[in-house]
């Protein structure tokens, strides 16, 4: 799950929470490759014990990168993802699990926003097509030069779903890969790794969570485990910090913006295909030899530190004088609760809460406020106490009308200061340029400027130029010149019927987006209620797994913070034992009729003949209704709610046809347990095994660092066994408590007094590793000037020696454990 810019603003209000990752690097001695070492400390000088990888996050830039060639065939695909698992595995080095799990069949609630998503793509793809093929007519009609179109099949990113053929080679591919690194890399020998992949149902993140919440209910569990999860969604965030562990911590690649990308016409960098003069290729190094490749820049990882982010809540949620104790750990959940209201992927946003306007750090305040009045939390072990939370959205309401004038007012303050840019910009150079001490000097030049003889004349002479400048530029010249249309200020925007700055708002807002009238209290009401439920069952989600399969959000808008009253009522439970979709059946609910060759040909046929009974849920063409925002993937796909017994009934007629390696693909699987031949559990499981043992079998938790489960259907091989995993079983009603663990320790503080002072003007310096005492070697002068001896070196200019001679310290500064104290700087 994403939530748009909830990183970034995170990022910049908690900087210290971020830790760049230092990674050690493979060496190459006579043309054979070294690896590294996993079996050796940290170089992060952590140990972790458990990593867990969100494995959607790693499929899709492997499978359709951005900022390099795609991959020319499948199997260069799972080559690039077992190469990022070793990336991944080198920086953290678990001690005791790897988790991989692969998204699975999603919840109802997920399944509307995935449906969006595939629906998008497929469209854009569509566009883009068409777009390639309209300009690339125009380029050559204009006498340029384009390479030969490639016939080259595009690859659909829409076959990362659950049941397609794609998905089902993935999972074997990786049995492979964890078979072959327990065998023969010495790092593996002890980790208990788990496979869950896409026949398995729930998302890939939640999988997790709900195996760290049991494992945490198990009186073997260690309270003081050190977890790392890998994933990019910014809503693992908030899911470490529901498990309520000390020691919880999130590895994600760093993101760098405006990356260079190639023209998807002639294939050149520096400009989009929308400016493509079709101009002649430079020629790429003395010999063309470097035709074929693309700059690329190895990505980079980052931390961040859920405890240090935990510090940073403790001083922001403490209040004083409450009518009631006051628990830390509740706190968290309710600010945990309140992001929901910002964005998530199973409701949409209030539209008076915007993360780019402080709406989190509005609701903090308004809960801290209020929060006297509640006499109590607003949420307790994922469940949701109505009656504080209408406070809450009452207190919102009050402010609404200011916050849409304001947001409308500040809109318009950042057009008039893009209009300012726009004319500053339009001169490509200075004005005039100045002579003497005051002239511009090249980088590296050993000769120094003329000296200024005398000041007054010289600033006098720069006055008069100036002025010059400016009657030339204001000079009649230019009178009576129709403005070209690329040289207006002024840009198209969206027609906004709404218009939530002006009076009359909320009627409008309900013709428009709901198409009934203010005054329709009955219709509010059941926006509100299945909103409310939404709250419920997201917070429930996050906390104690899937409350109901079946449920989603009906509507495409939200209601308004001020339509919240008397809520108290409107939620009881949701239904019980409910069953999550079959992955084939996922794919009808989720894909447009342009990825149906994923599909049986008999279920294909129902996405586009006009006699199926359900072809009004694939669309051919769909509106996207901006709702206030300027580009078009901020805005809200207009598509039909898929109707489940509708569906279903299509559905019943066709499952005959189905072969039998289709049908294996439609059932539902269980997660595989890895365990190599040196792990402690490998003899109790090969006992089994040759017992020819095939009822499910208690792990005995003190061979496996704590984990608890049941495992059956046992493979054995030579160097490693593999065996299906459940995770240990509640009753029904069971509740997982969202507090700490007894025994657990609270790692040492990270925050110092400079880290609360806004007015902190140092500068920053990125903290590698997450010891932030960590020494880190560097030259004096005189060790600059025995490197830059080198002729090699020396020819380039003062500024590219300190560059290259930075490159050679860090190529060769040994690890941090090895370095002696020579000169160092904190």
């Amino acid at each position: 799950m994403g939530v748009p810019a909830f990183f970034r603003w995170l990022s910049r209000k908690y900087a210290s929470i971020i830790v760049h990752c230092v990674e050690e690097k493979g060496k190459e001695c006579n043309g054979v490759r070294i690896p590294v070492d996993t079996t050796k400390p940290n170089p992060n000088e952590v140990e972790f014990d458990n990593l867990y990888l969100d494995m959607n996050g790693i499929i899709h830039p492997c499978t359709h990168p951005e900022d390099k060639p795609a991959p020319k065939n499948e199997d260069e695909m799972m080559v690039a993802i077992f190469e990022y698992i070793d990336r991944l595995f080198n920086i953290v080095r678990p001690r005791r699990v790897l988790y991989m799990a692969i998204d699975g069949v999603a919840p109802r609630a997920k399944m509307n926003q995935q449906r969006s998503r595939r629906f998008r793509a497929s469209k854009e793809g569509v566009e883009l097509t068409e777009e390639k093929a309209r300009i690339r007519e125009e380029v050559i009609q204009r006498g340029g030069y384009l390479p030969p179109e490639e016939i080259k099949e595009r690859f659909d990113s829409n076959c990362i779903t659950p049941g397609t053929e794609f998905m089902d080679n993935l999972a074997q591919c990786l049995r492979y890969y964890v078979a072959d690194r327990l065998s023969n890399d010495p790092g593996w020998k002890n980790v208990t790794v788990l496979l869950s992949d896409a026949s398995v149902p729930g998302e890939g993140e939640h999988k997790i969570m709900d195996y760290i919440r049991r494992q945490r209910a198990q009186p073997n569990h260690d309270p003081n485990t050190h977890h790392c999860l890998c994933g990019a969604d910014a809503d693992l965030i908030m899911l470490g910090l529901a498990t309520h562990e000390p020691n919880f911590t999130i590895i994600r690649e760093e993101f760098k913006p405006n990356k260079p990308r190639p023209c998807a016409l002639c294939g050149q960098m520096g400009h989009e295909i929308k400016d493509c003069q079709g101009a002649a290729r430079e020629k790429q190094g003395e010999h063309d030899e470097f035709a074929d490749t693309m700059p690329v820049s190895e990505q980079e990882f980052i931390f961040i530190r859920l405890c240090v982010l935990r510090e940073y809540l403790a001083r922001e949620l403490t209040m004083a004088s409450l009518p009631f104790p006051f628990d830390f750990e509740r706190s968290v959940d309710d600010w945990v609760f309140m992001c929901f209201f910002v964005g998530n992927d199973f409701l949409p946003h209030l539209p008076s809460l915007e993360i780019r306007e402080g709406a989190i750090d509005r609701l903090v305040n308004i809960y801290k406020d209020v929060v006297h009045k509640t006499g109590g939390y607003l949420t307790e072990n994922g469940y949701v106490n109505l009656e504080r939370v209408e406070l809450i959205m009452q207190a919102v309401g009050v402010a609404e009308d200011n916050i849409f004038k304001k947001r409308k007012e500040d809109d318009e303050g950042f057009k008039r200061r893009m209009k300012e840019k726009r004319k500053r910009m339009k001169q490509r150079g200075p004005a005039y340029m100045t002579t003497g001490q005051f002239a511009p000097q090249a980088l590296g030049r050993r000769d120094r400027p003329e000296a200024v003889q005398n000041a007054r004349h010289q600033a006098y002479d720069m006055r008069m130029q100036h002025n010059k400048v400016r009657q030339a530029s204001g000079s009649a010249d230019n009178r009576g010149m129709k403005r070209k249309a690329e040289d207006s200020d002024s840009e198209p925007e969206p027609e906004d019927n709404v218009r939530l700055w002006e009076d009359g708002w909320k009627q409008r807002y309900y013709k428009t987006k709901f198409d009934v009238d203010v005054e329709d209290e009955d219709f509010r009401k059941k926006v509100v209620k299945s909103y409310v439920e939404g709250l419920c069952w997201v917070l429930r989600y996050y906390y104690q797994g899937c409350a109901s399969w079946k449920w989603y959000f009906p509507f495409h808008y939200a209601p308004f913070a001020s339509d919240f009253k008397d809520i108290k009522g409107m939620f009881t439970d949701f239904e019980k034992d409910t069953k999550p979709f079959k992955p084939l059946e996922q794919l009808m609910g989720v894909f447009p009729a342009a990825s149906g060759n994923f599909l049986p040909p008999t279920w294909r046929s129902l996405m586009s003949s006009p006699d199926s009974p359900i072809i009004d849920f694939y669309p051919d063409d769909f509106a996207i209704d901006l709702n206030g925002k300027k580009y078009a993937w901020q805005g809200v796909a207009l598509l039909p709610f898929v109707d489940e017994r509708r569906l279903r009934a299509a559905l019943a007629d066709v499952y005959s046809d189905l072969t039998p390696e289709e049908v294996r693909r439609n059932s539902l699987g269980s997660d595989v347990m890895f365990l190599g031949k040196s792990h402690p559990l490998f003899d109790f499981i090969h006992e089994l095994y040759r017992t020819e043992s095939h009822e499910d079998t208690e792990i005995p938790a003190e061979l496996c660092h704590g984990i608890l489960g049941n495992d059956c259907f046992i493979l054995t091989f030579v160097h490693f066994v593999s065996c299906y995993f459940k995770d240990p079983h509640f009753a029904d009603g069971f509740v997982f408590k969202a507090v700490l663990l007894s025994g657990a320790k609270m790692p040492n503080k990270v925050l110092k007094p400079g880290d609360w002072e806004k007015g902190n003007r140092e500068p920053w310096r990125p903290q590698l590793g997450f010891n932030q005492h960590r020494q880190q070697a560097h030259l004096d002068q005189s060790g600059f000037r025995a490197l830059g001896a080198d002729s090699a070196v020396t020819q380039y200019s003062y500024l590219g020696e300190e560059y290259s001679i930075l490159k050679c310290v860090e190529m060769f500064a040994p690890p941090p454990s090895e370095r002696s104290p020579l000169t160092s700087h904190p």
